[in-house]
This record gives structure tokens, sequence and C-alpha cells, in this order.
């Protein structure tokens, strides 16, 4: 039995009930194949693109590996200390120097090709539902504002989540 399984199957993770904010943040997170989670009355919210930001000592021997396993640079500048890499099927993102553990990444508004989609969920009312279903942030964005945006939160495990809106 995987982990996950077992998680799913025991309805805990660390003495974290099925009910209540953090399991349903976990079960949004864990339904990453669209980045979608069921609001009340079935309406979708979408996270966006999703991947995982690595806290990298060398982003020379990082990309090298990554490139490894069929990765290939997509976006970024390594001497800047950051590269945006993607797989068929995965985008991760190398960031050396820039924070100290891995973030899971949510990016509203953007597809996994960093290009804007038509309809999506905007960063204010994700933050506003997550907050509503009793979700504490760690940081917030301005729900006066529009446009890019961002905030975090963490995971019952102490993981880094953001959600960073671009457009």
């Amino acid at each position: 039995m995987r982990g996950g399984d077992k998680f799913f199957r025991s309805g805990k993770a660390d003495g974290v009930a099925q009910s209540g904010p953090v399991w349903r943040l976990l079960s949004c997170v864990t339904k990453i194949a669209g980045a979608t989670c069921l609001l009340k009355g079935g309406k979708q919210m979408q996270l966006g693109a999703f991947s995982v930001s690595l806290a990298v000592k060398d982003i020379a021997a990082s990309r090298a590996f990554y490139e490894k396993l069929g990765f290939e640079v997509f976006h970024g500048d390594a001497a800047q200390g950051w590269l945006i890499m993607k797989s068929p099927t995965a985008v991760i993102g190398l960031f050396q120097g820039m924070f100290e553990n891995n973030i899971l990444t949510f990016n509203p508004g953007w597809d996994s090709n960093a290009q804007p989609v038509g309809d999506f969920t905007d960063i204010r009312d994700i933050q506003k539902k997550l907050k509503s279903a009793g979700v504490p942030l760690e940081q917030e964005v301005d729900e006066a504002g529009s446009g890019p945006g961002s905030f975090t939160l963490m995971d019952p495990d102490g993981n880094a989540i953001l959600f960073d809106q671009h457009v």
C-alpha cells in the first residue's frame, strides 16, 4: 500500500481529521490533475497551473540532473539564480538562494506553458474561499486590488503553498 493510499483510507494524516479546513485544502491539493477544487454547490475553483519550486544549492548541478530526467529549460536566468524546467507532464522551478525550502506553487490564470487562460478563478476569490473554510494564511494578497498578486499558506506538515497570479 502506498503512503497516500493509507492516508485516504485512514482519513487521517498526522492527526488531521477528514472534515475540517485542512482536510478540504488537502483534498484540493491532492487532486492536482486539473488543479481544481470543488466549492460549495459543486462549483470548481480553478487553482491554475501547478509546479514544484525547488530550493537548490547549485543551480547548474540541479539543471544537469533534471535534464537527465528529460526536463528542458523553459524560462528563467541561471545567472539570476532561477530556472523553470518542463517535461512533457511536469513543471519544476529551480531557485538558488531565494528561499530555504521547497514550495508547492499554483498560478491562477496561467496554463502549464505560462500562457494566460480565458476563464480562471482570481487569486482574491481563492483566498476568500480558503479563509471562509478556516484555512489559516501566512501572507495575504490585498483583496481590494486586481491583477497580479500572491498569498501563501502552510500545509499540516509545514510545506509552503504559494498561490502566485501573474495576470
